[in-house]
Parts: structure tokens; sequence; C-alpha cells
């Protein structure tokens, strides 16, 4: 028997983004670049794992808008273009870069690339395959989430979005990977007194807060975030461990900062010539990334100083930062576990899935080294969450406070200056939405799929990725027009459903670019 238990959460979550009218979209290489560096790399870790028999247990989010994504046969067909390209890219880049210390990148590039795409064919081009074939087998436990990842605090007047939000996205797990999802990973983390009352009633089990979610609720925790606690309404909560997070979330002292790493902001995309790179940049002729990255990250220089990437010293560096995890975890286990006598002490470690692999480049190899690990440790194993609920047979009942993640802890990313002006409008479409959802019992197979597209339309204008990235001012006005568009789409459908002078060919279109959540009925909005 261990001493304790690692429970490592992966949240995997891109926005819906679908531009089907488009042979190219820049926004979707999110999606793309997110398969390439981290969807695909988990899977061949999760392959390696299991060749090797290592018996390790993980827990990922796949989130709605993700699972229609990677689903979706307009994307795939887009995703094996886009891949072909880079594979070109990096046999032209093996000729460029000859007789230069850069060549032997260049070939390890080339070699990556054909690599994925025979784990992403093996799939059949559907990467879900791979995430049910590990759930299957025991190894990955997947939970849901909201149906866009709206911030359901926010939603707390309208009872009847918050119930969507949930029972669209259990629907949608039940759909895309046949099994009714125990735990849900709320979006943000986002909590309010009150929300386990209709995560009850959606009936899931559990899911996760950040730290001060579980250590500031009535009455304190007893054993901090190292147990789960349940509510009145009988749902469990797991808590983040603040160790854990900071060994990697931190700027400053985290493992994705070594400077052997490579270097995510210098990409040959900026670096070639133009006339060189630009079939492989967006067709504006705007530089962006293209995931062939030569430099490692150096220290606190400049771009233009960065030193050449090794990929070998980088793996030699994950491996060396995944021992001294797991050290840490056994250390703090064995602590653990002389204040916790009456039940096993469990690290819960969440991170966003993109972080392995998209930002932090050797985050999948550093991740196996970590599991590979703890299978031959004795005082740390890694554990999903059914797994500990079953090894336990009591939990402490307490009220959990209103909390989010990201900066200072309570939802002021997503609600702050930059982004506040698109609530009023989204509170509107939420009262409308409810109101029609219970005014139209039985309408006419227009009105339905005009109430139908409408729920749509909501729904992705609820995305928190929105408010996101203005918040964070990145590409701020793709996240202002998609907001402006849904809900300008859905006023429209609200105008045509009330005169009856129906614009069949445009409903036809923009249910054909929004086509997300197939089997929705607007009726699940009904408060």
């Amino acid at each position: 028997m261990p001493t304790g238990y690692l429970m490592i959460v992966l949240h995997a979550h891109l926005p819906f983004i679908r531009h089907p009218q488009y042979e190219e979209f820049m926004e979707e290489r999110w999606l793309f670049e997110a398969m390439i560096e981290t969807y695909i790399p988990l899977l061949q870790v999760f392959e390696r794992l299991e060749m090797d028999k290592i018996d390790f247990y993980i827990t990922m989010s796949l989130t709605p808008p993700l699972l229609e994504m990677l689903t979706d046969k307009v994307l795939q067909q887009k995703f094996r273009r886009h891949l072909d390209k880079l594979i070109d890219l990096s046999k032209k880049e093996v000729s460029y870069t000859k007789n230069t210390p850069f060549n032997l990148l260049a070939l390890y590039y080339e070699r990556i690339f054909n690599e994925e795409k025979k784990t992403y064919e093996r799939y059949k081009g559907n990467l879900v395959n791979g995430f049910k074939r590990f759930a299957k087998e025991g190894n990955l436990e997947l939970i849901t989430c909201a149906a866009t990842h709206g911030i359901l605090p926010f939603m707390r007047e309208y009872p009847g979005s918050i119930n969507a939000q949930l029972k669209i996205g259990i629907q949608t797990h039940k759909r895309h990977l046949d099994i009714a999802p125990r735990g849900m990973w709320l979006p943000e983390c986002a909590y309010f007194s009150g929300l386990d009352k209709y995560m009850k009633n959606a009936d899931i089990e559990y899911s996760f807060l950040d730290t001060h979610g579980i250590v500031y609720g009535e009455p304190r925790p007893l054993y901090s975030t190292y147990a789960p606690v349940i509510t009145p309404n009988e749902v469990i909560f797991f808590g983040r461990d603040l160790e854990s997070s900071e060994q990697v979330w931190s700027a400053t002292t985290g493992y994705p900062g070594d400077f052997s790493y490579r270097e995510f902001y210098r990409d040959i995309g900026f670096d070639r010539p133009y006339e060189y790179i630009k079939d492989y940049i967006d067709r504006s002729g705007e530089r962006i990334n293209t995931g062939i990255k030569y430099y490692r990250i150096t220290g606190k220089v400049s771009l233009s100083n960065k030193e050449t990437y090794d990929p070998q010293k980088a793996l030699e560096t994950a491996r060396r930062h995944a021992d001294d995890f797991i050290y840490k975890k056994e250390l703090q286990t064995k602590r653990l576990s002389q204040q916790m006598n009456d039940i096993p002490p469990v690290i819960v470690a969440p991170y966003d899935a993109e972080l392995y692999g998209h930002w932090w480049y050797e985050g999948p190899k550093f991740l196996e080294f970590v599991l590979r690990n703890a299978d031959s440790s004795d005082v740390v194993k890694t554990i999903t969450p059914s797994q500990y609920l079953s090894k336990i047979s009591k939990i402490q009942i307490m009220e959990v406070a209103p909390s989010s993640w990201g900066a200072n802890g309570y939802y002021e990313v997503w609600l702050n200056g930059s982004n506040d002006w698109i609530y009023p409008h989204l509170h509107e479409l939420e009262n409308r939405m409810e109101n029609l959802a219970a005014t139209y019992e039985k309408p006419k197979n227009i009105e339905k799929k005009i109430l139908n597209q409408m729920a749509r339309e909501l729904l992705l204008a609820q995305s928190s990725d929105w408010a996101f990235i203005m918040s964070t001012d990145t590409t701020t006005r793709y996240a202002r027009n998609r907001t402006r568009v849904h809900i300008n789409r859905f006023l429209k459908l609200n105008d045509d459903l009330v005169s009856g002078r129906y614009d069949l060919g445009w409903l036809k279109e923009v249910s054909w670019e929004d086509n997300i959540f197939p089997d929705l009925d607007y009726r699940v909005f009904r408060r």
C-alpha cells in the first residue's frame, strides 16, 4: 500500500472555432497547434507507457467544444492539410539548413511530424478514439465540462442557462465517449454558493476547485486540500495543491522556465525571408508561428541572442525535473500521512492540458517521466478521482467557498473594464431564451429550428474564452467580433421568430457554420 496518492488532472479545452466557408482561417490554428503539440504527444506518451506495462492513472476533461471540433469532418480535413504543409516545410528546412548547426534540428522536426501523422491516422483522423481507448483500459478517467465553458456564477440569476450549460455538456460527453461522466470540470473553476444544487440535479458526483475554494469553506477543512469534501447537496470537491501548482506554473521557479527548454517565442515563421515562408504563414501575409523553433530559452536575453536548442539536453532536464517532482511528492506525502491517520492523503495537481507541449514543449516528456517514477515509487502512486473515492469511507461535510482560478481567484479575469460590456447583452439573451423555452410548447418545425439555433448562438456567446482574450489583450478583435456575431445572430433569429418572416437561406448558412451540438433541444433552457 502506498502512503498516499497523486491525482494529475489535465483540463483540455479550446473555444469552438470553425469557419467552413474559408479554406484556411488563422484562429483555427489554435486547434491544430494543440493537436500537434499537446493532444497527439499525450496519446504517444500513453502508448509508450502501455507498451512498457507502466501502471499509470490520469484524469482529463475533454470539453464539449473540443470534442465537437476533434470529431468534425471539416476540421479533420483542414488539419490533415495543415500537417502535410508542416511536413513539407520541415523537408524544405532540411535543405535550407544544410551545412549549418540547425540541420540536425530540421531533421528532428521532420521525423517528429511524420510520426505524428502516423499516430493521427492510426486513430482514423479522430483523436477522441485514442482517448476513449485509454479510458476503456482504465488508465484515463475522462470528465466533462459545461457546454461552452461559460462562467456559471455570472448566470446565477438565469437558472435555465446554468441547466443548459451543465446538461448539454453531459449530453455531448455521452454522445462522443459512450459513457456518462461522473465528474465535471467547472469552467475556470468558478463556483458560487448554490451551484452544487444544479450539479447534483445533473448527476455530477465530483468536481475541482482552486485551493481557496476549499480552505475558505465552512467549517474549515480538517485536511486542507489533501482530502475531498462533500457539500450538503452531496457533490464532492477536490482542492488544488498549491505546492504542485507552484512547481509547474510559477513564472520564476517553475520547471518550464529552465534555460535548456525550447523557446516558445522564436520561430522560423518570423525568421525566414517572406518569399521563402509565405506559403506556410497566414494568407494575409501576417507572420505567425509555424511550430519549428531552433532556440532554447537561454536566459533573460533578447530573442536575437537566444542559443541553439538541444532536444537531448532538454530531455535530460525533463527527466531531472520529473525526478525532483516525485521526490517532493514523496516527502509531502510522508509529512501529510503523519497528520492524516484515518485517510490516505491525495495531492491534486490540475493543469491546463495545453501547457504540456504547446506552451512547454517538453511537458509531455516530463509527464511521462513523472508517471514512470510514480509507478516505481513505494510511497506515492497516481490515482483517478473514482479510484480514490472507492478507497475512502468517510468525507467531511462542508460548504465550499465562492472562488475561481486565475489572477486573484475571484472571477475578475472574466469581469473587468476590458470585457464587462458583454454581460448586459448576455443577460438579455439569457432572459429571452428562458422565456421562449417556456412559451413554445409545441413549435412548428421551422420554429423549432430557429429556437435551437438561437440556443446555439447564446451558448457560443457565453464562452468564457472571449472575455479571457479581451482581458489578456491578445486576439482581442476576434474575441469581440465573435461575441457580437453570436449576439446579433440571436437577435435576428428572435426577430424572424416573432415576425413570422423567416430568412431560410440565412438560417441554413448560420446553422452550417455554427453547427455545434446537433442534438440540442432549446427546451433545456427552461427554468
